[in-house]
């Protein structure tokens, strides 16, 4: 069959079409029912190029591609079945979508098994192919997102720099932390609980010319009192009882390379004195010696506190703030930086998919949005937690049979107090104590309410660790 459209490409001018609208390669060699068909996805909204051969229509397909191939299936030359198999070969996520004569039906129901999204009978009404294609573009664009997020989480996660995300926030930090790291300066890193300041801290000596000497990281708020003077210090054999033999301190053990005081607010007063000596002078007196041991050595701390406040006054020496303040970084809680979690999720998604040795799943719109929405008092440890839980199949979205705008009042209530209750034991990793106090319910309550809305309080719960 020809006429006047006879192997003339038909083409949508795109220009003039919202460039979010399902993008179509439609291809038939019935030059009559391409035009029709093209015309008829048009006035439905959709870009579309109309193709007379495969060999045509391969020209536009390549593994970016954003659309969906629609292809009869009965064509001389490459025929549709063919030109499936080729475009799996460049994608095996694009969707093609086959045209099909009754005769053909078998064959379509094979290639569906091998991947092709959807077939067609003809004569088919044109209201079903315009929604074949609006569900196989939405796909499409959701594994191009998901996609992209991935590459852009791999990407960052090589970076020199391991800070993860694009807002003016994060990238204030990553801007800091190049512009001082040679600078052989100490340090006093400010954040919540879980936005990484640890992170911060490796990246410093790893970027400074004390990269090649030890990382040590203290705890203080982990030590107990009792022996965080020798763990810090070291002693000589029998400097006291049970002190059988000698010990080189943290702090000297770190000469050469850089000290990492997290949670520095915790350490007891008597020891910020001997602190401060020690960042003054640059050296350290073991416990029962009377040797002074020089050291060469760079400080970071680390706090969630504002050692600069008055409130603070209280537990923190004045003087040996000012002495570690020499250069400040302040790390942004999650809810700074909400543009930046959905990146952060994927990459998290892609760590726990490794370590357990699973598929990374796709991340659904539905926990997207949820991801923006939440206020992240946990932060990026708990985002990190989440991954792994969605990861293991253990914190799925609910199905979303209606949003939240059409649910009922008793319905938005009933999920607000779900989130909350999460949000305060990601706060307080699980512990039953704390997380009660913060909600202010009693314990039978608390545990009634996570039975009616299905909260595994042991997935909260992990094993004493450092900041992610």
């Amino acid at each position: 069959m020809s006429n006047e459209y006879s192997n003339v490409p038909t083409v949508f001018d795109e220009r003039a079409s919202d460039p979010g609208a399902p993008r179509v390669v439609f291809v038939d060699d019935d030059d009559d029912l391409r035009h029709a068909t093209v015309q008829m996805l048009e006035l439905q909204g959709m870009r579309v190029t109309g193709h007379a051969s495969a060999r045509e229509a391969l020209t536009q397909i390549d593994a970016d591609f954003d659309g969906v191939v629609v292809t009869d299936l009965r064509m001389p030359d490459i025929d549709g079945l063919a030109l499936f198999r080729q475009v799996r070969d460049r994608d095996a996520d694009l969707p093609v979508i086959l045209i099909t004569g009754h005769g053909d039906i078998a064959t379509a129901v094979q290639a569906m098994r091998d991947g092709a999204y959807d077939f067609l009978t003809k004569p088919y009404a044109t209201e079903r192919l315009a929604a074949a294609i609006t569900h196989a573009a939405e796909k499409r664009r959701l594994v191009l997102e998901n996609r992209r997020l991935r590459d852009e989480a791999r990407r960052a996660a090589l970076e020199d720099l391991t800070f993860i995300g694009n807002t003016a926030a994060i990238q204030r930090v990553k801007q800091i932390v190049e512009n001082v790291a040679d600078a052989d300066i100490d340090v006093l890193i400010e954040g919540e609980t879980g936005t990484g300041k640890d992170v911060v801290a490796n990246a410093l000596h790893r970027l400074s010319n004390r990269r090649k000497g030890p990382f040590v990281a203290i705890n203080c708020g982990a030590l107990p009192e009792s022996v965080i003077e020798s763990e810090l210090f070291g002693h000589e054999a029998g400097a006291f009882t049970g002190a059988q033999k000698k010990r080189i301190g943290r702090i000297e053990y770190a000469s050469g390379g850089t000290l990492f005081l997290d949670e520095i607010e915790s350490m007891p007063l008597a020891l910020q004195v001997k602190l401060l000596r020690v960042l003054e002078t640059r050296t350290i007196t073991p416990l029962g010696s009377n040797e002074l041991r020089h050291l060469d050595l760079r400080v970071v701390a680390a706090t969630k506190e504002d050692l600069g406040s008055s409130a603070a006054r209280a537990h923190f020496r004045e003087d040996l703030f000012y002495r570690l303040n020499v250069v400040t970084i302040r790390v942004p809680p999650l809810r700074e930086r909400r543009e930046d979690v959905p990146l952060l999720f994927s990459h998290y998604v892609g760590q726990a998919a490794r370590r357990f040795q699973r598929a990374a799943p796709p991340v659904p719109p539905a926990l997207r949005d949820e991801l923006m929405r939440r206020n992240w008092p946990g932060n990026v440890r708990e985002l990190v937690h989440l991954a792994e839980r969605f990861v293991l199949g253990l914190d799925q979205p609910e199905p979303a049979i209606k949003g939240l705008e059409a649910a009922s009042l008793p319905e938005r209530l009933e999920r607000y107090e779900a989130q909350l209750i999460r949000e305060a034991l990601a706060e307080h990793a699980g512990d039953v104590r704390a997380t009660i106090e913060a909600l202010g319910i009693a314990r039978k309550t608390f545990y009634d309410k996570l039975q009616r809305h299905g909260i595994d309080r042991q997935s909260y719960v992990k094993a004493s660790e450092g900041e992610q």
